[in-house]
């Protein structure tokens, strides 16, 4: 069993992990990283892929929460402008679930709690016969927040990370973890090699999402402080319901909001729901209750009538929230909670409760304020002003993918566009030194090559068919069964002969 010392270890791969592992080894610190699965395997795949403050969590009176998302949505614009783009939400005005004056209220606020220097402000607007929303709603309300790609955020903050010396090893499940002499021996197992790896780090956090508690009880042997409850929200993607480039965001008699946001050009989003959880977080799956739900929701507000036979893919995940014995799973907070705890002054121990992608560099700030007592000489705050790599580009998509085309004529403008949104200006290390689209390799399907495939592997941590089509690409929704199981014959194949990839992990 091989053996390595690092400053401070970190399980769990998605937002949190990653943008800890990003901001501790940016300030100096030796870091590595397990995730049992893939990056963004879980939770972190699984949102409703928007960068907001929280429009409806000022009902619940959590100012601090949405002033810090607010201002996150700035940061995240200037940081990460390949993933995070402007978006307009128009709320349809319903009066008998919201008056007017406490919507405005709302709006005034969310205009102006939080730093807002690129995003335009609030407005009333005004639908007619055009419209795509039933003919009774006749007015609504118009505000900004952000879309994410969020899988692509994990990978991109681990990218980062790994460029600041931090090991990041998926599919490495930490099997024990245990104090002593006053330092962390922790063992992992890679889970396709079986190969074991010991580590000893001088402090540990557990970023494990769903699995927080668990992994206290079950590696840790202990009684986790707090109680996690796992809120399952799930979404439908159909056929695109409405053609403006705006998302609605729909109420609901029972107090909740549903979004209905463009997906990809061809589709529509539309989600959450909020249901109280209790089985395996990697069981989840959407139920009918919930498709139900989602549907009458939106069928109460569009033109266009929704059944089970227009949904073209579902997904679920489960948010991991602090229990705050709310009686009602969305009024459950969104905010994140920080416990430490160590060894008479050695070896922390910091478990993260909660949290949401919008707020993940925050929570990581904070991360890092609670352990600089053990690490006096870790370096100064610096995600703020540092773009996520692939970020160092304009927020002008189409600007940037008519570059793209203008150096590589062979690409098609929907490859360009897909690449820009993908990778920013990785586009250019993945696209190298080809000159033609036979430079790119074989052709999987919907524009996959080899080239962008192999850059996958080799960068940003891909293993699957699933990996890729679902968590780095989304092309999952276009690809038939015999183009799948083609890219996973690949892949196979590819990594039974390249025992360096996994041999960085373990080594």
């Amino acid at each position: 069993m091989t053996h390595r010392h690092v400053d401070l270890f970190i399980v769990g791969g998605g937002i949190n992990g990653a943008g800890i592992a990003a901001d501790a080894a940016g300030r100096g610190l030796s870091v590595a990283l397990c995730e049992m699965n893939d990056l963004a395997n879980a939770t972190s795949s699984s949102s409703s892929k928007l960068i907001h403050g929280g429009l409806r969590y000022l009902e619940h009176y959590e100012f601090r929460l949405v002033r810090e998302a607010l201002s996150e949505r700035e940061v995240l614009l200037k940081n990460a402008p390949h993933l995070v783009t402007p978006m307009r939400f128009q709320m349809p005005h319903r009066p008998h679930l919201r008056p007017a004056w406490l919507i405005r209220l709302g709006l005034f606020l969310y205009d102006h709690i939080g730093k807002r220097e690129m995003l335009p402000g609030s407005k009333g607007v005004k639908y007619g016969a055009d419209s795509p929303l039933k003919q009774d709603i006749s007015q609504g309300f118009e505000y900004s927040d952000c879309w994410v790609d969020d899988a692509r955020l994990v990978v991109a903050n681990a990218m980062s990370a790994r460029e600041h010396g931090a090991l990041i090893m998926t599919r490495t499940r930490c099997e024990s973890a245990k104090r002593e002499n006053g330092v962390w021996v922790i063992d992992v197992v890679h889970t396709e090699t079986g190969e074991s790896q010991r580590f000893t780090a001088d402090g540990m956090v557990n970023a494990a999402g769903p699995w927080v508690s668990s992994f206290i009880e079950s590696k840790l042997e202990r009684k986790a402080p707090y109680s996690i409850r796992m809120i399952k929200g799930s979404h439908i993607v159909v056929p695109k319901l409405f053609e403006q480039s705006n998302a609605f965001i729909m109420q609901n008699a029972d107090k909740r909001i549903v979004f209905a946001i463009p997906y990809r050009d061809q589709y529509t989003l539309i989600g959450t729901t909020d249901e109280e959880y209790r089985g395996d977080p990697k069981d989840v799956s959407i139920s009918d209750a919930e498709t139900d739900y989602i549907l009458d929701v939106a069928n109460q507000h569009f033109k266009t009538q929704l059944s089970k036979k227009d949904i073209v893919w579902t997904y679920s995940g489960v948010r991991p929230l602090l229990n705050d014995e709310s009686s009602n799973a969305s009024a459950v907070t969104r905010d994140y909670t920080l416990h430490v705890e160590d060894d008479h002054g050695k070896a922390p121990l910091l478990s993260i409760f909660g949290g949401k992608i919008t707020t993940y560099r925050q929570l990581a700030l904070s991360a890092m304020k609670d352990l600089k007592e053990y690490y006096p000489n870790m370096g100064k705050e610096w995600t703020h002003a540092h773009p996520l790599p692939g970020g160092d580009m304009s927020n002008d998509h189409q600007a940037f993918a008519q570059k793209l085309v203008q150096e590589f004529p062979f690409l098609t403008q929907a490859q360009a566009k897909r690449f820009t949104g993908n990778y920013g200006t990785q586009a250019y290390v993945l696209l190298g030194e080809a000159t033609s689209v036979s430079d790119l390799g074989e052709c999987f399907g919907q524009d996959l090559y080899q080239k962008e495939v192999d850059y996958l592997i080799e960068h940003e941590w891909a293993r699957t068919a699933e990996d890729i089509l679902w968590r780095r690409s989304k092309l999952g929704l276009e690809f038939t069964t015999e183009q799948c199981a083609r890219l996973e014959s690949y892949l196979k194949s590819e990594l039974a002969n390249d025992e360096i990839l996994i041999s960085e992990q373990i080594a």
